[in-house]
């Protein structure tokens, strides 16, 4: 494989999971980590990509802004946006995660839309209080530099008080077969908390990250009630999922 096709598909998969690791890239590219290595140093000094201990981040998972045109697959995000927005009610009490794909679902929620909205992410807290019929909650503890998302036995313990009626997660790694996986352990925790404290959770995920796996579960597909992508419920794309009892928008 060329240098430049070897950097488009690390920038791909930056962009499409907003951090990869190096040893991930290296498996799938079947080169060594040292070439990896080489080719995130060049995007990083080219300003495509941050740098980070053992991996990479994209610049757009940093730093959100209120209308930024250069989120990476962003029609489709704002396409799932709409149809989770459809799914919520007045009155309702939601937890909600991080990521882009919950910034367009903040966005997008009817400023006269009366919600309770806990989450451990502080760009989606920031966002979600231009609402103002929101009742926003920020679950505070150690935050992650580049995710702004708070972790540890804080945020753990403040979500085992809770009972909620919808839990909203964004994805990094769905498949049928392993279910909902990531590579940071104490993020795992955290989500696997709210998923706990929920009566319903609902996962979104653009297409582009299905049939893809990491390291660790999060929750197999048994605790999840409804997934939401931006594609048409009898897709093709989706045939694995639906011996699940998981209703598919």
């Amino acid at each position: 494989m060329l240098k430049e096709e070897r950097q488009k598909y690390i920038l791909d998969q930056v962009h499409l999971h907003h951090r990869v690791l190096l040893n991930d890239l290296a498996d799938s590219l079947n080169v060594s980590i040292d070439t990896v290595r080489r080719d995130v140093k060049e995007l990083a000094k080219e300003k495509k990509l941050k740098k980070v201990h053992g991996g990479a981040t994209s610049f757009g998972f940093m730093n959100f802004t209120k209308d930024d045109g250069n989120i990476y697959l962003q029609s489709k995000k704002i396409q799932i946006a709409e149809k989770t927005v459809s799914l919520l009610s007045e009155g309702q009490v939601i937890l909600m995660s991080g990521g882009t794909t919950n910034m367009e679902v903040a966005k997008m929620i009817p400023r006269k839309l009366p919600l309770t909205v806990f989450t451990p992410s502080l760009h989606v807290a920031m966002q979600l209080l231009e609402l103002p019929e929101v009742e926003v909650i920020f679950l505070g503890g150690k935050l992650l530099h580049e995710a702004k998302f708070a972790i540890g036995g804080t945020v753990v313990n403040a979500l085992n008080q809770l009972k909620v009626d919808l839990c909203i997660l964004g994805t990094g790694y769905l498949d049928a077969e392993a279910g909902l996986t990531e590579f940071d352990w104490e993020v795992i925790q955290v989500k696997q908390a709210m998923i706990r404290a929920a009566k319903r959770t609902i996962i979104l995920s653009v297409s582009d990250k299905l049939h893809s796996v990491q390291k660790y579960q999060t929750c197999d597909l048994t605790a999840v009630h409804t997934l939401v992508t931006e594609l048409k419920p009898e897709d093709p794309m989706l045939d694995a999922f639906r011996p699940f009892d998981l209703r598919l928008v």
